[in-house]
């Protein structure tokens, strides 16, 4: 997968070396892939993916803060345009896909997106989520208890993916007894959104969301016929009152639930292995409790869940001394920002107390994470539990990170532990 040094006003080109976001060596560590595009000039054609590359944190920051940047095509292109692009991009004749995947909140703009974020953001307000903390330590607190007897675990697998789906099913009101179907649908929609496009792939995402669609249809006519104190039945009321449609009360359904899923699992597993490799610093997290907020941060810093979004521009615009015309695809790399000298000292050295922290792991702008303060309280108590409980944890074997552009976590993180 070359990269090209193509100039936004005379397209030429010059070949680079070989950029592979689904290489062993990228998922292994894509930070010098990362700097390497930091230290180029301009923005960088990817052309397998058709869309320019943004690794340093100014120029990520001006895209994404950008008044002209959109994350849909709609308000640049016609219906027959983006049919064509979506075809190029095997993005097409997925009904289901097309109707609660390829349409929600994130890739909504404007006043679309802003209503619909209207309906969904008050449950998601610190002080809201703070409400839950009681709730996620009891389930925290139980699921170790469960892990207590065993001297080794996969964290990934047996701890860390059991919590947020769990948590953000709750508040949605999904029965605890049918979440670990339901990260199976979101990681088996969300893959699509990678690079890997494959027809196998495109049928897995399709099928997925259609069942996925399925079971929240039933679980709709249930809140219906009696609604709860949860989400799902605010949003039959809003759909009542006009503030959403049918198609956009399940794609914000799913939206949150998926979201709600991979990501927070990924920076669990992540999070813990940076604690792993760098022990002076879990040391100093042990000693000094009060850290762990900024302890946390540092974990979306150090290894951004969600390294990779996109925006497309509908004005001319100058980045990086480069001029892109309206319709330009551009390609915002969290995990490259994140990295970044010029805004981080020391930037791959993971430090539990580093202050200021304003990385870019959650967004920026009207696509600021929703779910934040929720994740981060799951983190919070998750690793302040596993520090009080454990006295020692020992990395059993080099965890193997997930290959793509769009994600960065290990598949699983087997630990070896010693209650305190």
């Amino acid at each position: 997968m070359p990269l090209q040094n193509k100039s936004a006003d005379s397209q030429t080109m010059t070949d680079q070396p070989v950029f592979d976001p689904l290489s062993p060596a990228f998922a292994a560590d894509p930070y010098p892939f990362y700097a390497a595009l930091r230290e180029r000039p301009g923005l960088t054609y990817f052309e397998d993916f058709d869309i320019w590359l943004a690794a340093r944190f100014e120029d990520v920051q001006t895209i994404v803060m950008g008044e002209t940047m959109v994350r849909s095509m709609d308000h640049i292109a016609t219906a027959e345009e983006i049919a064509e692009q979506k075809r190029a991009q095997n993005w097409h004749d997925m009904p289901h896909h097309s109707r609660f995947v390829q349409f929600s909140l994130l890739d909504s703009d404007g006043a679309v997106h802003d209503r619909l974020r209207k309906q969904v953001f008050r449950l998601f307000t610190p002080v809201m989520v703070n409400r839950l903390r009681d709730e996620i330590q009891t389930y925290v607190d139980g699921l170790f208890d469960s892990l207590a007897d065993r001297s080794e675990i996969d964290f990934v697998e047996d701890l860390a993916a059991h919590v947020p789906g769990h948590i953000i099913g709750r508040i949605i009101g999904v029965p605890d007894e049918d979440c670990p179907q339901l990260r199976i649908w979101s990681e088996n929609i969300v893959q699509y959104f990678d690079i890997d496009r494959s027809d196998a792939r495109k049928e897995l995402a399709e099928r997925n969301t259609t069942e996925f669609y399925h079971y929240l249809q039933g679980l709709k006519a249930k809140r219906l016929a009696q609604p709860q104190d949860d989400l799902l039945s605010l949003m039959i009321e809003a759909e009542k009152a006009g503030d959403m449609n049918e198609d956009e009360f399940f794609s914000t359904a799913m939206l949150i639930l998926m979201a709600g899923h991979g990501s927070t699992i990924d920076v669990l597993g992540s999070g813990l292995h940076a604690l792993l490799k760098f022990p002076a610093e879990q040391a100093r997290l042990r000693a000094d409790a009060s850290l762990m907020k900024t302890a946390v941060q540092e974990m979306f810093r150090f290894e951004s869940p969600l390294p990779f979004f996109h925006r497309y521009t509908t004005a001319p615009v100058e980045i990086a001394g480069q001029q892109f015309e309206a319709g330009a695809r551009l390609g915002v790399l969290y995990g490259a920002a994140n990295r970044d000298p010029a805004q981080f000292a020391d930037p791959d050295r993971f430090d539990v107390g580093r202050s200021p922290n304003w990385h870019t792991a959650f967004g920026r702008g009207a696509h600021f994470c929703l779910g934040n303060h929720l994740a981060r309280l799951d983190m919070d108590i998750i690793f302040s539990t596993l520090l009080k409980r454990f006295s020692r944890l020992d990395l059993v074997e080099e965890p193997v990170y997930k290959r793509g552009l769009s994600v960065r976590g290990p598949k699983a993180l087997r630990l070896a532990w010693t209650p305190a």
